[in-house]
């Protein structure tokens, strides 16, 4: 039996929108609940953190129960100007553990996402994505305390917006 993917994390380099920094898509597939979000989430914080020294790499990931978040990265190299390209792949106790962090650190934000997600008034059959600036997100995970809440209040907050297509 087939386990469907539970979610994707695509990311949109600042290149792209010089104006803004480097984004990531997280698009959740059936019911959206806190932890389905917090994984695709911690996922999205889990590529941050690996040492891409490439401006303009773009990253894509599906996470699945159990299986963890498996995709690839792909940036142009400076020199050669050739597309290269990586394999990612993220434990899921991995996604587990940095997940259980997101939710006792913002579960109310996060619960607030995924009541917006859930509003009965989008259409039918819509998909529905977050996306989000992972700067104040990735700080955020490394302090705690008052430390925590100068970050989020210098960020005027985590910025999310949501789209139904």
């Amino acid at each position: 039996m087939d386990v469907l993917v539970m979610a994707h994390v695509n990311s949109v380099p600042a290149l792209l929108h010089p104006e803004r920094p480097p984004r990531n898509v997280v698009t959740l597939y059936g019911q959206p609940t806190p932890e389905s979000l917090a994984l695709a989430l911690a996922a999205a914080v889990e590529t941050g953190r690996t040492p891409d020294e490439h401006s303009g790499t773009v990253r894509h990931l599906g996470i699945w129960p159990e299986r963890g978040a498996v995709g690839d990265a792909a940036w142009r190299d400076s020199t050669t100007g050739q597309m290269v390209t990586r394999d990612l792949a993220i434990p899921f106790d991995q996604l587990r553990e940095t997940a259980g962090r997101l939710l006792s650190e913002f579960g109310q934000m996060i619960r607030r996402l995924v009541a917006g997600l859930s509003m009965p008034d989008w259409p039918e059959g819509s998909r529905r994505a977050i996306g989000f600036s992972m700067t104040p997100l990735t700080d955020a995970m490394r302090l705690t305390g008052e430390h925590l809440l100068d970050t989020l209040r210098e960020a005027d907050g985590l910025a999310y917006d949501t789209e139904g297509d």
